[in-house]
């Protein structure tokens, strides 16, 4: 999968995050959780845009590695989000599945990465 189909995904993740973030915030004035959420929810782009100008591959790599960490997390607090009822199961498993498909995207292009660099 290119990288531009993965920072559009990634872009579109950080929007829903924001989305949901605002939604919760307003709704149930909540902002401990959703703050944490903000972050690394929106970092994860932020992480993959910046691998675009590596200084190497072991730069691209680290980056793309700080990446799929910000999507676990994301992960994380999505779900404590929805355990504690914050956000319903229907906007939680759409945000988990983006998540998911993103940090697939991510270990792949970090395992292509990691065998391209040994070989050369």
């Amino acid at each position: 999968m290119s990288e531009s189909i993965m920072l559009n995904k990634s872009k579109e993740f950080a929007v829903d995050i924001v989305n949901i973030c605002k939604s919760v915030k307003s709704v149930h004035k909540e902002s401990v959780l959703t703050n944490q959420l903000l972050r690394c929810g929106t970092s994860v782009g932020a992480n993959i845009f910046e691998s675009k100008y590596a200084q190497s591959t072991a730069d691209f790599i680290s980056k793309m590695q700080i990446a799929l960490k910000e999507c676990y997390e994301s992960e994380y607090w999505l779900e404590l989000l929805f355990k504690t009822d914050y956000i319903n199961e229907e906007d939680y498993k759409k945000l988990n599945d983006e998540c998911g498909n993103i940090r697939r995207m991510l270990i792949s292009s970090i395992n292509t990465s990691r065998q391209k660099g040994y070989n050369q």
